[in-house]
């Protein structure tokens, strides 16, 4: 049974069972169906940050554009257009074995591509959720609900995974930006 989160809620992963290493990191969301006549395509992406919050260089971006960190610890399984169907809309596969050691945590965010030119926002957007999934069995751990929070935004970073006294934990974000993608980098130190 996952356990169920709310913003700022942080649990551990690997304490207790240190056979976890493979996550799937499922991000997934409805549009409001009075939302106006333009496609949403939200974007799933990841920033690997070292002890400053950071990246440490702009290939610590994961996203539709750079969809495996060259470490091969995390990948982006490829962009949804639609987000059409049941299930996640979107995943990133973290292997906790191979993040190199100057990263401490991994940030993962929804962005609405070309939301200013759209007029969109996540308040527009419901059952917004990120998930996490031991991808060897298959069982879902943490879920975290964002909920309807989110009235301006164009980015939200969903949660976290982090060491801690050499251990991996989960953090329940749930942190709205405005300005989109570009702020969001900006905000991870990644050049735009």
């Amino acid at each position: 049974m996952a356990v169920n989160l709310k913003k700022g809620q942080k649990v551990d992963l690997t304490k207790g069972n240190s056979s976890l290493k493979k996550l799937i990191i499922g991000l997934g969301w409805d549009i409001n169906r009075y939302s106006g006549s333009s496609d949403f395509d939200l974007d799933a992406t990841a920033f690997l940050l070292g002890d400053t919050g950071k990246v440490t260089d702009d290939a610590d971006f994961v996203f539709y554009g750079n969809t495996k960190h060259s470490s091969g610890s995390v990948m982006h399984t490829g962009d949804n257009l639609t987000g059409d169907g049941e299930g996640d809309d979107e995943q990133i596969l973290v292997d906790l074995s191979l993040i190199p050691s100057n990263i401490s945590k991994v940030d993962f965010a929804v962005t609405i591509y070309d939301a200013e030119e759209r007029r969109q926002n996540f308040g527009q957007v419901e059952n917004a959720y990120i998930r996490v999934v031991d991808e060897i069995s298959g069982k879902e751990l943490i879920r975290y609900d964002l909920g309807e929070d989110f009235s301006i935004e164009t980015a939200v970073v969903t949660g976290e995974i982090y060491r801690h006294n050499g251990e991996w934990k989960f953090n329940a974000i749930g942190s709205g930006f405005s300005g989109g993608l570009e702020a969001l980098c900006r905000n991870y130190g990644v050049n735009v």
